[in-house]
């Protein structure tokens, strides 16, 4: 390998390439599962870079890890503990290179922070909708990697939808150069749709060209106490009907995850009594903000008529909204506070929900009593964060060692029977490659494997995640 680091060296320039001491912040995952160790850490500064360094990897057969913000949560972008395969990092590549307003499109480089795409689009005074917790760290080519949901996919669609056009260097150092603005281009295979939640295993995405929707005129936001989760599933029907496509948010949490959250960052406030499910709904409208304002109300009142919400919280201003959802957002942050735990990240029909997490309290409960559901996600497009803490007093990593897959196996298979998914938003990565070998359909399977081949016959990239 000595020669193949000194040559990375004379590519990429002493701020380009780390090695030795400082790569921890690389090689382990945000969750702290899984712990690697790299050869190297590639941070390439432009597409020419990252195409000089896959030439180089091809030529030498090393594995290359992709690397953006490293918030991932299934492991698929940590290296393993070889010590013979590259990070490649994209963080040195995050300039916004064109807003287009009249086209209604921006193009940025995959290292940029999804926060900092949001502000470029506001900017202009347009608005990129895409949006998650980790939008202050997290980068836009891990976002297009894994086809990142967030908590307004109900009204603009997944990461998948929100993308024209990208840049991408293959496996052999090659650049596709696919930065298309455009809406219709009907010449061939999408291309495009194959990189979006490939996650990194059929090429680099250097770059994006991205829609950008108009500023809404108002944003309206509250918080709903329901007594069932058929009562959230009603009032989403509701919300549905009166606001249509102005129906932006809509998030539910059981009372154990906001229980924890009172619990684990105890500074939050809580606005409403606790409840069995708590809505977080958001409505905007980009026409008036006063045609906004009365579909609201309209909607809380007829909620009200019907029974399927008991109380409610308006956010008056534009801080009281954030607050509600920082104390959505926290959720996260306050499971990992508490230790390890078994996450789910599932999508399933809507109208499959209450009936499988019934199902799955009850089948758990019995399975292991005291153990906490740590209910919550976007109801709206049918994905629950369905996460399993260790009852009280109970170490979290035995927890993990001894009930993981006993639980894995419980979920993912009421899930199935509903014909659901095992992944919605977060990636197959390491955590769930196995489990989609062994449940996903065969001739789907086949069909990814052979793609895969054709795209990367040497395994360089990001070998042993996803298939």
């Amino acid at each position: 390998m000595t020669e193949f680091l000194q040559r990375l060296r004379d590519q990429l320039g002493a701020a380009g390439l780390l090695e030795g001491s400082d790569l921890a912040a690389y090689e382990n995952d945000w969750r702290k599962r899984y712990i690697g160790r790299a050869l190297a850490v590639a941070r390439p500064a432009s597409t020419d870079e990252v195409a000089a360094v896959m030439r180089l990897c091809h030529e030498h057969r090393v594995a290359v890890v992709p690397q953006g913000g490293n918030t991932g949560l299934v492991g698929g972008s940590t290296p393993d503990d070889s010590g013979r395969q590259l990070v490649l990092s994209l963080t040195r590549m995050k300039r916004v290179r064109a807003v287009d307003v009249f086209n209604a499109s921006l193009t940025a480089e995959a290292g940029c922070v999804l926060a900092e795409v949001q502000a470029a689009a506001a900017q202009a005074g347009m608005l990129f909708p895409l949006s998650l917790a980790a939008e202050g760290s997290c980068t836009l080519g891990g976002n297009l990697a894994t086809n990142a949901g967030g908590t307004q996919v109900l009204r603009y669609g997944n990461a998948r939808e929100l993308c024209l056009g990208l840049e991408v260097v293959t496996a052999s150092g090659e650049v596709w150069h696919g930065l298309s603005g455009l809406r219709k281009d009907n010449t061939g295979y999408d291309l495009r749709d194959l990189f979006i939640g490939s996650e990194g295993t059929l090429g680099i995405i250097t770059a994006a060209t991205l829609k950008l929707y108009p500023q809404p005129k108002d944003r309206l936001t509250a918080l709903a106490a329901c007594v069932s989760l058929e009562d959230a599933v009603s009032l989403l029907g509701l919300a549905r009907q009166r606001a249509g496509d102005a129906l932006t948010g809509f998030e539910v949490m059981n009372r154990a995850s906001l229980a924890l959250v009172a619990r684990e960052l105890p500074q939050l406030a809580q606005p409403l009594a606790a409840a069995d499910w708590t809505v977080l709904l958001e409505l905007s409208d980009a026409e008036s903000a006063e045609h906004a304002r009365g579909v609201f109300e309209g909607l809380l009142e007829a909620a009200f008529e019907r029974g399927a919400v008991q109380d409610a919280a308006i956010a008056q201003n534009l801080q009281q909204a954030k607050s509600f959802w920082h104390l959505r957002e926290s959720i996260p942050l306050a499971q990992a506070q508490a230790g390890l735990n078994i996450k789910h990240d599932i999508s399933l029909p809507v109208s499959a929900i209450p009936g499988f997490v019934a199902e799955m309290d009850a089948t758990l409960a019995a399975y292991l009593p005291g153990i906490d559901v740590i209910d919550f996600g976007h109801l709206g497009d049918g994905n629950l964060h369905y996460n399993v803490q260790a009852p009280r007093g109970v170490a979290p990593a035995g927890f993990l060692a001894a009930h993981e897959a006993a639980i894995n196996e419980k979920v993912y298979d009421a899930v199935q029977r509903r014909g659901g998914s095992i992944s919605a938003e977060h990636g197959i990565g390491r955590l769930k490659r196995d489990e989609l070998a062994a449940r996903k359909d065969p001739t789907a399977l086949a069909l990814m494997r052979s793609i895969k081949r054709a795209l990367d016959p040497l395994e360089l990239l990001n070998p042993g995640r996803l298939v």
